[in-house]
């Protein structure tokens, strides 16, 4: 029982990898493909901004605390 509870979870953690590479893999493509995405990419990576381009910085989001 134990076993097949075990194999169970690695089916699907298998499976959530595989969505999660999937995703990469299409996100690949679209930089491979799009000059845009790869320069919103870049941009993004190295925090450039176009002249009389304005960039926020927001606070992070409070957290819930957890009422017990």
């Amino acid at each position: 029982m134990e076993r097949r509870r075990e194999i169970r979870r690695l089916e699907e953690r298998n499976a959530q990898f595989a969505h999660e590479n999937e995703l990469r893999r299409e996100r690949l493509k679209r930089l491979q493909d799009s000059p845009s995405e790869q320069e919103m990419e870049i941009r993004k990576q190295l925090k450039l901004l176009r002249p009389g381009e304005t960039t926020f910085i927001l606070p992070d989001a409070p957290k819930p605390e957890n009422p017990e």
